[in-house]
């Protein structure tokens, strides 16, 4: 190391740029370096960070300026540490090479693989030679930038941010499409050189430039430090942080927001859940070496943002603390709600020993209720389904809504929460908040909430909150998912009628003999009580060409065989990608509908109110009138 120390310029050595090796990092601060750390432009600061990396691996590099960081990752820190471990095997066999593959790696390897020996053999030994094979694949690509800036593309951010954001497409991507958010930040859509799609973000703190970036630093040092600005509540105040230290020229405003973002907010996954066609957000373990995927308009796909190690913990103690739940390494998994965005979002969390470090899942739960019109609007169900769905809610059917996860249970049992008589008294048993049960109260709907958990937690066994909400009086009875030891509790309040009015709840399984496995061998419940089950709705999501859709694709009816068997009638089911009608209702046949019927009201009776309901459906679907302020009139009285 000091042979090679010792082959430094004068240029070199000026660099102000002062490496130091964290666990799995190296950290530059590069405040006092007129180069910033810019390792693809500054042939200085590039070498003062290969020379160190001679001495020791690191897996990322991050040049830390000006409250600005610069990280760099996957293909650009194997480039910078084959060139250290290269230029530290040939300093002294050819100081001049090795001099050279501090500054210029790319040549270097160039000029090693020309040359045969000891040379090329250290090039393919340390790395370089894959190293800059991978480089050139990224430059022929690429012809907008210099080959370091191809190579050395780095994932930028604020120093206070718990993210890594790439700041430039991939190479050779088309632009499929551009919008901004309610944060003012920058989301693009690509479509690279393979076809696949992209997903980038560009935050507004990503704009700001060199002042406002150290105000928003120093800020940042205020709050963080012994020295606290706090608002009336006594709570940390970003934007009186920011108004301490800010100059005439700062744009005060967008500090504090970005500010507030990342000490109060959950920083880039706000800027996410403000693009409204995000549903969906994936920080896969181990977060800080896999990008963030989304789900946009129904397309899954990668995004340009990182989170940092600490970031991830820092999101694990924030859940943690505001659902009361345990999650460490005892308790390794994590199922709780935060608001985002102005947004519910539904968070389930992973973390060691069962994954590599912290891994998570956010899902947009919505603010505007969904409901049945809402449900046709979108063609995940046809109004002739939608009828059928809405009177057996009203008239008190048991009804299972099954799929795998993410085909839209829930959103589908929310839906059918409005098709329950106004006047109905509900409880709604769930242990991680998804169902609208606020909304549902705002407008007039008698309904009790029962959050139940496993874990210790403030809150109460499923078994035994089922047994509550059965003292709780008469009613519907919904039960977010049937999936373990409540399941013999629910079918034996089913078989008895103590719940008094409609059943209804969310279970694992495709179609209704796997729905009744599920219930009769996985949860030990009797084929006898099974059978109370009217209907069994399942949903699975479909790809389309405009992305996927969570759709109904079929609708059965129970019926019971004997003292211990069961068979599932279908009365409406899936043909392509249109859920049609299996005719069973029209024929006369279904068991269901007759059992609909209310006294003196014949089966032809019901089935013109299916008719008549489905047309009342429809319109409000084509109206756009599919809130719960349209259906009120007509909640539990319609035709």
């Amino acid at each position: 190391m000091e042979v090679l120390r010792s082959l430094l310029t004068d240029d070199q050595e000026r660099c102000g740029c002062r490496p130091t090796f964290e666990p799995d990092r190296l950290l530059v601060d590069a405040s006092d370096c007129d180069g910033r750390g810019d390792l693809a432009t500054e042939q200085d600061c590039r070498a003062t960070v290969v020379g160190a990396l001679a001495s020791r691996d690191a897996d990322r590099v991050v040049c830390r300026a000006d409250g600005l960081d610069r990280a760099y990752e996957d293909d650009a820190a194997a480039l910078l540490v084959a060139a250290g471990r290269f230029a530290e095997t040939v300093a002294h066999r050819d100081p001049a090479l090795a001099e050279r593959a501090e500054r210029d790696p790319l040549r270097a390897a160039a000029d090693a693989e020309a040359r045969t020996g000891q040379v090329a053999d250290a090039a393919a030994e340390t790395g370089l030679a894959l190293a800059a094979e991978r480089a050139r694949e990224f430059t022929s690509t690429d012809s907008e930038h210099s080959p370091y800036e191809a190579v050395l593309r780095p994932y930028v951010g604020p120093s206070l941010a718990r993210a890594r954001v790439a700041a430039t497409p991939p190479p050779g991507a088309t632009l499929l499409g551009a919008r901004e958010t309610d944060t003012d930040a920058a989301v693009r859509e690509y479509e690279d050189t393979a076809g696949r799609r992209r997903y980038h973000v560009e935050p507004a703190e990503h704009r700001l430039d060199g002042a406002s970036l150290r105000t928003l630093d120093a800020a940042y040092e205020r709050l963080a430090s012994g020295t606290r600005e706090t608002d009336g509540g006594g709570q940390r105040a970003p934007g009186r942080a920011v108004r301490t230290v800010a100059g005439d020229d700062d744009p005060v405003e967008t500090l504090s927001a970005v500010l507030r973002k990342h000490t109060r907010g959950y920083g880039v996954l706000t800027d996410c859940f403000a693009d409204d066609a995000v549903s969906d957000v994936f920080a896969s373990a181990p977060v800080t070496g896999t990008p963030l995927r989304v789900t946009a308009d129904g397309h899954t796909m990668p995004t340009n943002v990182r989170l940092t190690a600490d970031g991830a913990a820092a999101l694990a103690s924030r859940f943690r603390r505001e659902s009361g739940r345990a999650f460490s390494r005892a308790s390794p998994t994590l199922d709780a709600t935060a608001t985002v965005a102005g947004t519910q979002v539904r968070v389930a969390g992973v973390t060691e020993p069962v994954s590599d470090g912290y891994g998570f899942a956010f899902r947009r739960s919505g603010t505007e209720a969904w409901t049945l019109p809402r449900l046709v609007a979108v063609d995940s169900v046809t109004p002739r389904a939608a009828a059928v769905l809405s009177l057996a809610v009203e008239r008190a059917a048991a009804t299972l809504v099954a799929g795998t996860r993410g085909a839209g249970k829930t959103t589908t049992l929310g839906a059918l929460l409005w098709e329950l008589p106004v006047e109905t008294r509900t409880v709604v048993i769930e242990d991680t908040p998804e169902l609208p049960v606020a909304s549902l109260q705002t407008h007039g709907r008698d309904v009790q909430a029962l959050r139940t958990a496993t874990d210790d937690g403030p809150s109460v066994a499923p078994d035994e909150a089922l047994r509550t909400a059965l003292r709780l009086g008469e009613g519907a009875l919904v039960v977010g998912e049937v999936r373990g030891e409540e399941a013999q509790v629910l079918y034996e309040a089913m078989r008895v009628g103590a719940s008094g009015s409609a059943v209804l709840g969310t279970i694992h399984g495709d179609g209704g003999a796997d729905v009744r496995e599920r219930v009769v061998s996985d949860l030990g419940v009797p084929v006898s009580s099974f059978a109370v089950t009217d209907l069994v709705v399942t949903l699975r999501p479909l790809d389309t060409p405009d992305g996927s859709v969570r759709r109904v694709c079929r609708i059965e009816e129970v019926r019971a065989v004997g003292d211990d068997g069961v068979t599932f009638a279908p009365l409406f089911e899936l043909d392509g990608r249109t859920l049609e009608s299996t005719g069973r209702i029209d024929r006369g046949e279904s068991q269901l509908v007759a059992t609909l019927a209310r006294p003196g009201e014949s089966y032809a009776d019901v089935r013109t109110q299916v008719v008549k309901r489905a047309d009342a459906i429809a319109s409000l679907a084509e109206d756009g009138r599919t809130g719960p302020e349209a259906m009120a009139p007509v909640a539990g009285g319609r035709p």
